[in-house]
C-alpha cells in the first residue's frame, strides 16, 4: 500500500494570498524599524503601526470585494502586486525623509508617528487587501469553504513573514534590503499569478518593477545621515546600531540616537558630562576606598564601566547589557578590557538581578532613553530588588533623561518618587541646568543620614577617588514634589504617557572637554 500523501503545487490563488501574508506582515515588523529613530519604541508607536495596518487592511477587504464580484481576474491582480512593490521601493527611497518631514507636523507626541505611518505603509498595505477577496472570487467553489481556505492560507503567510521578519530577516540585514526583500516578494508574487503571459508586456513589467527595487535599494535611501564616517552599521533583533567617527570621537548610535562615545585620542576622558557622575556614588559611602565590586545595567559602548574599572583598580565591575550584537560592537570597536575584573553579562537586568546571589557596593542603571524605557526597570518592585542586590552601605544611581521642572519633568519626579519607597534618601543632579530635557543622575542610598552638598564636597575634597566632581555636585537637589506623579508598580507603570511631553522637547546633553582627572566644562549641548 502507497502510504504517501498526495500532492501538488499550490495554485495561483494560493501562492498570492500566502505571498501576501508574508508581505503585509513584514512591513509591519519594518515599520517599527524605520520609525524607532524618530519616535521611539514606545506604545503609541506601535499602537499607532498596528491600528493603521487593521484600518488599511480592512478597507482594502471591503473595496477589493466590492471589484473582484465585478471584474476579478489574475491580471487584475498581478498589477496589485506590482503597485505593492512599486510603492516599497518608494519607502525604501524616501522613507527616512518622510519620517523627518512628519516629525515637523505639530500634534501630540502620542499622535506624532501616525502621519508617517499612514504615508508609508497606509497604501501598500491597503492594496494587500484586495488581494484575499480577488483570490476568493478566482478560486470559486463553495463560498464559505473557499472564503475560509483563502484566510487559513493568508494567516499562515502572515505567520511566516512574522517570524521570518523577525528571526531573519531583521537580525541578518539593513532596513533598504529588508523592503527589497518584501518588495522581491509581491513582484515574484506577480510574476506567478502572470506566469501564462510572462513572454509579453506582463513580463517587461515585472522586470521593471523589479529593477526599480532593486535601484531604490542601491541609493541606501534619501534623508538626512548622521555627521561623520559611518564605520560599522547593522540591524540588531533590538535596534538599528551605528559606529560613527567624528574627528577624534567615535561614538554609538542605537536607533539613530547618541549612546555612548569615546575620544580616541584619550580613551579615558568623558565625552559626555553624565558620565562623570558614574563616580558620584563612591561619594555617598561611608568608606570609598571599601567599594571593591560595581555593577553597570546596560553597557552601550562600555564607556562608564571600562573608565571606571581603570581609574579603580581594587574593583571588580560587571556590566548587564541585553543586545549581544551591542557588546560585540563595543569590544570591536570600543575596547571592552580582556580582564577578570570585567565581566559581561548578555540578558535582561531584572532576570539577572533575580538570578544572582551576588551583592553589589554600587549598581549603575543606565537602560532608559528620551523615548524609550523599559517599564520593567523603573518600577517599586525593581528597586527592591536593586536594594536586595546592594550592600547595606550601598548605591544606585539611575541616568535619566527628562526635564527636572515643567511638565516633561513628570517621568523623573515619577521615578524620584518610587525610588523613594524604597530606599530612605534619594538625591538628583541635573546634568544642563534650567528646565531642558538632559540627562538626571538620580542617587538612593540605603543609609538614613542625609548627606548634604556641603559634605558632599568636603569628601569631594577629602576623598581621591580619581575625578574632580566639585562642579558637578554644585546641581544638587532633593525633596521633589511628587504628589501629582504616581509610584511606578509592575501592576501600573504608565511610562509612555509619563515622557509624552519630554519626547516632543529638544534633548541637551552635555560634552566636556577635560580629561577624566580635570574639571569638566561645557564644550557643546547636542
Amino acid at each position: 500500500m502507497d502510504l504517501r500523501l498526495p500532492s501538488r503545487r499550490p495554485s495561483r490563488a494560493e501562492t498570492a494570498v500566502f505571498v501576501s501574508g508574508v508581505t503585509s506582515m513584514g512591513l509591519e515588523i519594518l515599520a517599527g524599524r524605520i520609525l524607532a529613530p524618530a519616535f521611539g519604541n514606545s506604545i503609541y508607536t506601535w499602537g499607532g503601526i498596528i491600528g493603521v495596518f487593521l484600518a488599511a487592511l480592512s478597507l482594502g477587504y471591503h473595496r477589493g470585494g466590492q471589484r473582484a464580484a465585478r471584474n476579478a481576474s489574475y491580471g487584475r491582480l498581478g498589477w496589485i502586486f506590482l503597485a505593492t512593490a512599486l510603492y516599497v521601493a518608494g519607502v525604501i527611497l524616501v522613507g527616512d525623509a518622510a519620517v523627518q518631514a512628519t516629525e515637523l507636523f505639530p500634534l501630540p507626541s502620542e499622535f506624532a508617528s501616525l502621519p508617517a505611518i499612514t504615508l508609508l505603509f497606509g497604501p501598500p498595505t491597503y492594496l494587500l487587501g484586495y488581494v484575499s477577496p480577488y483570490t476568493a472570487e478566482l478560486a470559486g467553489g463553495d463560498v464559505g469553504a473557499t472564503a475560509g481556505h483563502v484566510y487559513a492560507v493568508g494567516t499562515v503567510g502572515s505567520i511566516v513573514g512574522a517570524f521570518g521578519t523577525t528571526y531573519l530577516l531583521v537580525p541578518t540585514l539593513p532596513i533598504p534590503q529588508i523592503g527589497l526583500v518584501l518588495g522581491l516578494s509581491a513582484v515574484a508574487a506577480a510574476a506567478v499569478v502572470a506566469a501564462p503571459d510572462l513572454r509579453g508586456t506582463a513580463g517587461l513589467r515585472v522586470g521593471v518593477v523589479a529593477l526599480a527595487l532593486v535601484a531604490a535599494t542601491a541609493t541606501g535611501g534619501i534623508g538626512p545621515a548622521v555627521a561623520g564616517e559611518t564605520v560599522y552599521r547593522t540591524q540588531t533583533a533590538y535596534q538599528e546600531l551605528q559606529v560613527v567617527d567624528r574627528g577624534d570621537v567615535r561614538t554609538l548610535y542605537l536607533d539613530g540616537q547618541r549612546h555612548s562615545a569615546k575620544d580616541l585620542n584619550d580613551p579615558d576622558r568623558h565625552v559626555f558630562e553624565y558620565t562623570r557622575y558614574f563616580h558620584a556614588p563612591l561619594l555617598f559611602t561611608e568608606d570609598a576606598d571599601a567599594v571593591d565590586r560595581v555593577l553597570f545595567v546596560g553597557g552601550g559602548g562600555f564607556t562608564g564601566p571600562r573608565i571606571f574599572r581603570e581609574t579603580y583598580p581594587n574593583v571588580t565591575v560587571d556590566v548587564v547589557e541585553l543586545d549581544p550584537a551591542v557588546v560585540a560592537a563595543a569590544d570591536r570597536y570600543f575596547g571592552i578590557p580582556d580582564s577578570p575584573r570585567m565581566n559581561v553579562h548578555v540578558g535582561g537586568a531584572r532576570q539577572f538581578l533575580e538570578s544572582t546571589n551576588r551583592t553589589y557596593d554600587v549598581i549603575v542603571l543606565d537602560a532608559y532613553r528620551k523615548d524609550s524605557v523599559p517599564f520593567q526597570l523603573t518600577t517599586v518592585e525593581f528597586m527592591r530588588l536593586a536594594a536586595d542586590r546592594l550592600d547595606d552601605g550601598g548605591v544606585l544611581l539611575a541616568n535619566l533623561i527628562a526635564a527636572p521642572t515643567g511638565p516633561a519633568s513628570d517621568f523623573y519626579r515619577a521615578e524620584y518618587k518610587t525610588m523613594a519607597q524604597v530606599f530612605p534618601r534619594v538625591y538628583s543632579f541635573p546634568t544642563a541646568g534650567g528646565p531642558v530635557v538632559q540627562n538626571i543622575e538620580v542617587i538612593a542610598t540605603k543609609q538614613t543620614e542625609l548627606v548634604s552638598e556641603s559634605e558632599l564636597q568636603a569628601r569631594n575634597d577629602r576623598r581621591d577617588i580619581g575625578i574632580d566632581l566639585a562642579a558637578d555636585l554644585s546641581s544638587y537637589r532633593r525633596g521633589e514634589p511628587t504628589d501629582d506623579v504616581p509610584v511606578l508598580t509592575d501592576d501600573r507603570a504608565p511610562v509612555d504617557s509619563l515622557l509624552d511631553e519630554a519626547v516632543g522637547q529638544r534633548y541637551v546633553r552635555v560634552r566636556t572637554n577635560e580629561s577624566t582627572n580635570g574639571t569638566a566644562t561645557a564644550a557643546a549641548a547636542e
